[in-house]
């Protein structure tokens, strides 16, 4: 059964009330389309916490601070709405900018954690827009749960303390990173590697599952990750944005690890940037 597709708040919320005037759950699961495996698993997730699921697709141009990245964003409506047709949910709400950003649109939501550290240091005022478009869609679809990958860690952290700051009533549900075979994270942004960047990706997880391995020797973090930068920068295909070991919880750098961190990492190969993290 194909789901419903919808364009407009008035219809999106429609579709909801009347879900819940029926005592069912809702469970949102947003994304900017280019839909791979680690967003059908989100669809999945979002299927086992409620009755009625809404895909949302809209790529979100207040998060780009490089025009070039948002104008070859992959995009394929007809595609997407195939994927989300063969998992069954319930209906899709695609936007149009105009209806997310009308003439006169002038408030923006603020973020003060988890930024000017690792993507936020790299691509300013990124996780604003993030926090902007997450907001009105919590506000428009008025869903009961939101779905976001760990995959986009620092985004999930933003997003957990945005609904608490802010007393959104919706419960975060988090999934884990989905990967090909080879090991790399599934991203939209995959589909622009070229055939020889694709078979070299899978490296940067590889030199942070060897930093993961030196850590457990003994091995400090500072020579792990020193030793994982040289080796993925060594042949000149990846360029290295940041690899460090941060508290899962408050997102802060850690000097030793512990229970609960993470190593985040972030690499340039062929035009394409490339983000990962794994628990230590």
């Amino acid at each position: 059964m194909k789901p419903d597709v919808v364009r407009t708040v008035q219809e999106i919320r429609k579709h909801v009330q009347k879900q819940k005037l029926a005592g069912k759950s809702v469970a949102l699961v947003p994304t900017m389309g280019g839909l791979h495996e680690g967003h059908l698993s989100l669809i999945k997730k979002a299927q086992e916490v409620a009755d009625y699921v809404v895909v949302s697709i809209f790529v979100n141009p207040k998060q780009f601070n490089n025009p070039d990245d948002l104008n070859s964003y992959p995009s394929d409506e007809a595609t997407d709405l195939k994927n989300i047709e063969k998992l069954g949910a319930d209906v899709v709400f695609i936007p149009s900018v105009k209806e997310m950003y009308p003439d006169a649109f002038a408030t923006d939501v603020k973020v003060s954690a988890g930024i000017d550290i690792l993507c936020d240091a790299h691509r300013p005022g990124h996780f604003g827009g993030v926090a902007t478009v997450v907001t009105k869609l919590f506000l428009q679809v008025g869903a009961d749960f939101a779905c976001f990958g760990e995959k986009d860690f620092q985004q999930l952290f933003i997003i957990k303390r945005l609904v608490a700051d802010l007393n959104i009533p919706i419960k975060i549900v988090p999934a884990p990173t989905v990967r090909e075979e080879d090991g790399l994270a599934m991203s939209s942004r995959n589909a622009r590697l070229s055939k020889s960047d694709r078979q070299i990706a899978p490296q940067l997880q590889a030199a942070m599952q060897a930093v993961k391995t030196n850590l457990h020797k003994g091995i400090s973090i500072e020579q792990a990750c020193k030793h994982a930068w040289n080796s993925l920068e060594k042949d000149d295909h990846f360029k290295v944005e940041y690899l460090e070991v941060r508290c899962g919880e408050k997102m802060v750098l850690m000097d030793k690890p512990s229970e609960g961190c993470r190593l985040f990492a972030a690499a340039w190969l062929g035009g394409v940037r490339l983000i990962d993290n794994i628990e230590i």
